[in-house]
Parts: C-alpha cells; sequence; structure tokens
C-alpha cells in the first residue's frame, strides 16, 4: 500500500538531507586527508605593483611616476648631529639606509602631455630605471610627451631622458632654468669639478646632449609660464638654478618641488637641516623656509620627489617645523 503523499515528501526532504550531510562529511575527510602541502604550494611573488599613481588638479590630470627606489645613507648625508638623524629615524620606524622614492610626475593639461623630471636611467643602479615602464602602466607612451620640465640636473631627474644615446621621448622639448643648464652642461665645469662629482656633470651632459643636438633643449632665464598652464618658480640653492613648477586649475594649485626636501623623519622637524648633495647650504635652506611657509598658507598641493611614493600631500607648520599631511588614497580619479 502506497504511503499518503504528505509522508512521502516528508520522506523525500529527509533523505535530501541525510544525503547532503553525508557529502559534506564525505568532503571533509578527503580535505583532511590531503598533504598539507597542497594548501600552501603557491610560491611567495616578491612583486610590486606598477608605481603608478592618479589625481585631479582642476581639470588637470595628474599622475604620480615611480622611477624605484634607493638605498640612501642619510645618516652621512644630513648636516646635523648623529643624535638627531637617529632620533628623527626611529620614531618613523626607519633606519640608515634609508630607503628612498624617486617621484615624477607626468601632467595632462587636456592639450599638451608634461613629465616633471625624467627619472635616474641607467645613472642610479638597478633599482631604479622604471619611468618608461611606468609610464606605459599608466596609460601613456614616452612618444606623447611633449614638454619634460626638469626641477634640476641630478642624474636622478634627468638619466631617464636618453638611453643609448637616443632620447627616449623623441618628440618631446626639454626645459629647465639656464642657470642649471650653465653648470652642469659646461665642460670648463666638469674639468675643474672634484673627482666625486664628476659623474654628476657626465650623467647632466650625456642625458641632454640627444635633445641639444635635435633642438629640443629650451633653457629658460626666469619665472614665467613655461608651458601653457605650467608656471617656472625659481627656488634655486640645492642646485644653481633648481626650480619648482606650479600647476594651476579651477582655484586649485599644485606645486611640484623637487629636491628642496630630501628626509622626511628628519627635515621636517628641523626645517634647518641640510644635506650634501646641496650645493648652497644656506641658500637652499632659505628657499626650503620661503617656499614652505608659501605652500602651507595657501594650503597647496605639494608634490616631492623624493618622499615615500606618490609624494603627494600637504604641509602644516608645527612650531619651527612641518608636518606632511598626505593625500588620501582614492580608487577614484577625482
Amino acid at each position: 500500500m502506497n504511503a499518503p503523499a504528505p509522508i512521502r515528501a516528508h520522506a523525500r526532504r529527509r533523505l535530501s538531507q541525510l544525503t547532503m550531510a553525508v557529502c559534506v562529511a564525505l568532503g571533509s575527510l578527503a580535505l583532511a586527508s590531503l598533504p598539507n602541502t597542497a594548501r600552501a604550494a603557491a610560491p611567495q611573488l616578491k612583486t610590486q605593483a606598477p608605481g603608478w599613481y592618479r589625481l585631479m588638479v582642476g581639470t588637470v590630470e595628474v599622475t604620480a611616476l615611480s622611477d624605484g627606489t634607493v638605498e640612501l645613507p642619510v645618516d652621512k648625508l644630513l648636516h646635523t648631529s648623529a643624535a638627531r638623524i637617529a632620533k628623527g629615524l626611529k620614531q618613523n620606524f626607519q633606519k640608515a639606509p634609508l630607503e628612498t622614492s624617486v617621484n615624477a610626475f607626468l601632467i595632462n593639461t587636456g592639450d599638451r602631455l608634461v613629465l616633471v623630471d625624467a627619472g635616474a636611467g641607467a645613472l642610479f643602479g638597478p633599482t631604479l630605471g622604471k619611468l618608461a615602464s611606468q609610464i606605459r602602466a599608466a596609460g601613456y607612451q614616452p612618444e606623447q610627451v611633449d614638454d619634460i620640465l626638469i626641477t634640476h640636473m641630478h642624474p636622478d631627474h634627468v638619466g631617464g631622458l636618453s638611453a643609448d644615446e637616443q632620447r627616449v621621448f623623441p618628440n618631446a622639448t626639454v626645459r629647465a632654468d639656464k642657470q642649471d643648464a650653465d653648470f652642469w652642461l659646461s665642460e670648463a665645469k666638469l674639468n675643474a669639478a672634484p673627482a666625486e662629482m664628476k659623474g654628476f656633470f657626465l650623467g647632466a651632459i650625456a642625458s641632454l646632449t640627444p635633445y641639444v643636438k635635435a633642438d629640443r633643449f629650451k633653457p629658460f632665464e626666469k619665472d614665467g609660464e613655461v608651458v601653457p598652464g605650467i608656471r617656472s618658480l625659481a627656488t634655486h640653492g640645492h642646485t644653481a638654478g633648481h626650480t619648482a613648477y606650479v600647476v594651476e586649475s579651477q582655484g586649485q594649485r599644485l606645486v611640484l618641488i623637487g629636491d628642496l626636501i630630501h628626509v622626511a623623519s628628519v627635515q621636517l622637524p628641523s626645517p634647518e637641516v641640510t644635506i650634501n648633495f646641496d650645493s648652497d647650504q644656506p641658500k637652499a635652506a632659505s628657499a626650503r623656509a620661503r617656499t614652505f611657509a608659501k605652500l602651507a598658507k595657501e594650503g597647496s598641493l605639494v608634490a616631492v620627489s623624493h618622499f615615500s611614493f606618490p609624494g603627494l600631500g600637504h604641509l602644516r607648520q608645527d612650531g619651527k617645523g612641518w608636518v606632511w599631511v598626505p593625500v588620501d588614497y582614492s580608487s577614484q580619479v577625482r
């Protein structure tokens, strides 16, 4: 005799539940019997994502680019006491040598694609020289760059301009302060330089010469608009013609300050501290004090060459020193 329909339906549901329970139990037993290595077999990759970060300044698109990082013996380079350096590094969970970012910035004004500084190329060792690949990762090509603005001609800012005596940016015009060009591209000054500095001259000459030969190097002599929408701001001291660049759009301002500062953990609380790379120590400190006061008062967005990537943030005064407030990360371009 057949059971009533409600009883048959209940029996089917119960059988389904029991079947599911058995399957779960068998699956658990099967997983437990697998060798432990099967659950941790993936090798560690130990690679980083491409180094670029993008935001808007008004209608201008700004892309921060990482040329890589390099270890600097800041305990031997900064002009202050060992105790002050050690304290600053320790408070920021850092140590010497300090792994230091080398940043460049790609600015799309809508009419022109402008690169500020060009990274180190092959002049500073294997951990740098990533700029061209980062530009491609960010969606652009080196051939699309119209202008390159150089803050100064140290090798980690110009080395990426050329490779094998050829222009990496074949359609770009390079612009820099004439005082910097007259100093670093001078063979007379190269010959007179101490041995430890000759490499700086040789790097600048090798990097700029292909552009000079192609009539694509245009130095400027005073502050003003160097390309439409971007003006230069003399901040001499770190080098003879060290220059910052100012981008303004729709009431917003970005100031790219190059090497006005190197080691945030030491030089922000003690802005009078200079570094061996400063060619004129008092003038470099004075340029930093003057420019930082203006940037903090205006609330300008600031781009720094050697702060941790992406090197974008704001400065806030704190007594006789400064506090760096990095930009908030955003997954949106705005």
